[in-house]
């Protein structure tokens, strides 16, 4: 009998994960190819043509510096966009009743969504590293932190996009946290220069965003450098990561914007 249920919970998963990955790559073109533009456009005006002036930053040309922050913002921004929107859509089309009501446990659910935005901040990120590939130098200098922070980083805000669509109540309001969040959160977060740069205050400062966490301890990764320590960076991510499935699950089982 329980082999037969982890079965049943198996496939369920499975379908909710097939059917995100199928959705974001049928419309390719509006999932897929938009970041590799933006991020191209990056490459050429902040590595090209005003990294050029600025120089060298902790012994990297400007162009390899800001690469692994380029990626990682196109990551997480992507990861939190298809689960918002995903989830969302399901709401205000009214299937996602169908899936409350099967015997189908929230934690699958939830993690079927995530996996899907995860599975799209990966491809992202591949993406956007080709592209990085026609402008500067990779060299991966420790692949498991590398590989661990990419996956860890897309959870995260695969989570977020999650408990963001639970919330919303309109398209609009899918678009609040972007905006008025994530975008501060990720140009503040140690993407374009290194936060030993500003004064002290804004050091302290800077260590509250998790951004920075993610984007040092990826470019520690690929550079071997950091603006803080990697330990430090895996560990807060996990626990925000811990913390946010704890509160998503809460969300599911108290049926908070779905049985309004």
């Amino acid at each position: 009998m329980r082999p037969a249920r982890h079965y049943q919970h198996w496939i369920a998963f499975q379908t909710i994960l097939t059917r995100e990955v199928r959705r974001f790559l049928r419309i390719w073109a509006q999932t897929l190819l938009p970041p590799a533009i933006t991020m191209t456009l990056y490459f050429i005006i902040f590595g090209s043509l005003i990294g050029s002036r600025i120089g060298e930053m902790d012994g990297f040309t400007y162009m390899e510096y800001i690469a692994p922050g380029v990626i990682m913002m196109a990551i997480i921004n992507n990861a939190y966009a298809n689960v918002a929107s995903s989830f969302f859509s399901a709401k205000f089309q009214s299937h996602i009743e169908e899936l409350i009501v099967a015997p189908v446990p929230n934690y699958l659910i939830l993690a079927g969504y995530v996996a899907g935005g995860t599975a799209r901040g990966l491809c992202i990120g591949l993406i956007v590293s080709v592209v990085a590939l026609f402008f500067t130098n990779l060299t991966i200098q420790h692949y498991w932190i590398t590989l661990t922070m990419v996956l860890l980083s897309a959870v995260l805000f695969a989570l977020g996009g999650f408990i963001n669509a639970v919330y919303a109540r309109s398209f609009d309001e899918i678009s609040i946290i972007p905006t008025f969040i994530l975008t501060p959160l990720t140009y503040l977060g140690g993407v374009f220069y290194s936060i030993s740069l500003l004064p002290e205050f804004w050091q302290k400062v800077s260590m509250l965003n998790p951004v920075l966490y993610m984007v040092n301890a990826f470019r520690y990764g690929l550079l071997g450098i950091s603006d803080v320590s990697v330990f430090t960076a895996f560990g807060i991510i996990l626990l925000f990561i811990v913390a946010l499935t704890i509160y998503a699950l809460h969300l599911l089982n108290k049926g908070t914007g779905l049985r309004n």
